[in-house]
């Protein structure tokens, strides 16, 4: 299970380091896409294989699907640690997750999620943000008991 949150910096090239840890679960191969809130998603090839095959696995005919597909699918990007533990984040994905310096890489359970460090703030902390006593309550008719 992936956890964790990290703070680090893009390179001039557009290049971050992936935590030793997420390393550890994700490999030295994996995929970046877009995700959920204006982060960027990363999945481990295994997961995203997992992910693409759900996808599939639903009607084409459904506008909603066909709007994962060109979103996440078409939009994913591999990736490879190079020997100092960087991966490059492309411009075509650097760019609408507003990732300029300062981001903050997090482990969410089969995924790590890459995020311009003052959206990840103001996700977890700004006026709109969800308290965590909310979601739970939210989530109770799910079956989630905290």
């Amino acid at each position: 299970m992936l956890s964790g949150e990290y703070q680090h910096s893009l390179d001039a090239k557009g290049r971050t380091i992936l935590p030793v840890k997420l390393r550890e679960e994700i490999g030295d191969s994996f995929y970046v896409t877009r995700g959920f809130e204006g982060c960027l998603a990363i999945y481990s090839k295994e997961e995203f294989e997992k992910l693409g095959a759900a996808i599939s696995a639903l009607p084409g005919n459904m506008h909603e699907v066909r709007r994962l597909r060109r979103t996440i699918i078409t939009g994913a990007h591999p990736c490879e640690v190079d020997k100092q533990g960087r991966f490059v984040i492309p411009p075509q994905l650097r760019v609408p997750a507003k990732l300029e310096k300062d981001i903050v890489i997090v482990g969410n359970v089969d995924h790590a999620e890459i995020w311009d460090k003052d959206a990840w703030n103001d996700y977890l902390y700004g006026e709109d943000s969800m308290s965590l006593e909310e979601a739970a309550e939210a989530l109770r008719a799910e079956g989630l008991s905290m």
